[in-house]
């Protein structure tokens, strides 16, 4: 049995990620604002040095996995936070762990998201993001709508997986590097999105050939699957765990 951290444990995805691996056996380092065993804002370049370097010093400088779970919705009115945690907070800690995790040849997963897929995600803020420009990521998103902040920020994560997993310094160091990308999971953040006057319609009817909506367990499993073994061989994969949506509407994508 390893020790995995979790960004984002104290709800949601993280938390069911949390019991999930913690059933299996394994030590887990939670990382949130607050509720776990490091509470650091991921949204601020010194939140995230301290997140990293805390869980450094928890792991005793060895990690057999990472899960950069910590996200915020299309609700949240700030687009600037939803870039900076989404993305910019993910890769940090992914980044600042990597050489831990190279000790024990150990594995890292992303939660990215199935609105990666939709068109509209593949804008400037993706854009910024991947260019390493926080600053300029920040600034497009107060200008569009909490969507095109979301979308664009878990488009960027998937490709940077992507672009990332295949490198000397991940694949080359022995440290495999996926994703997941959930669709509408039943969490305190997607209940936040119902809530709103004009998402919570749009969530409701996003289209769903499992015909509901997926438990945080699910995912859990998921990234459960992909930090083990029987995913020795997985490097650089976007797994899609949304009941069927994307291939609903991207059937000749894969």
């Amino acid at each position: 049995m390893g020790t995995i951290a979790i960004t984002g444990s104290a709800s949601g995805i993280g938390a069911a990620v949390r019991r999930r691996l913690e059933s299996d056996g394994h030590r887990v380092i939670g990382v949130d604002l607050r509720g776990a065993e490091i509470d650091a804002d991921l949204g601020t370049p010194a939140g995230r040095s301290t997140a990293a370097a805390r869980v450094r010093e928890l792991a005793g400088g060895r990690l057999d996995g990472v899960v950069a779970c910590a996200g915020i919705g299309p609700h949240v009115p700030d687009g600037a936070a939803i870039v900076s945690i989404n993305y910019f907070g993910a890769v940090a800690i992914l980044e600042q762990l990597r050489e831990t995790l190279a000790v024990a040849r150990g594995a890292a997963v992303a939660v990215s998201s199935n609105s990666a897929s939709i068109p509209s995600s593949d804008n400037e803020i993706a854009a910024a993001c991947l260019e390493g420009d926080e600053s300029a990521a920040r600034r497009i998103a107060t200008d569009l709508a909490g969507q095109s902040a979301y979308g664009g920020s878990k488009l960027a994560l998937a490709r940077w997986v992507r672009r990332a997993a295949s490198s000397a310094a991940w694949a080359g160091a022995g440290v495999r590097l996926n994703a997941v990308a959930p669709g509408v999971v039943m969490t305190p953040l997607l209940q936040g999105g119902l809530d709103h006057a004009v998402l919570g319609d749009a969530i409701r009817n996003f289209p769903i050939p499992r015909g509901a909506f997926g438990k945080p367990e699910e995912i859990a499993g998921a990234i459960a699957f992909l930090l083990g073994r029987d995913a020795s061989y997985c490097n650089g994969s976007v797994l899609f765990v949304d009941g069927g949506t994307d291939a609903l509407l991207r059937p000749e994508r894969f």
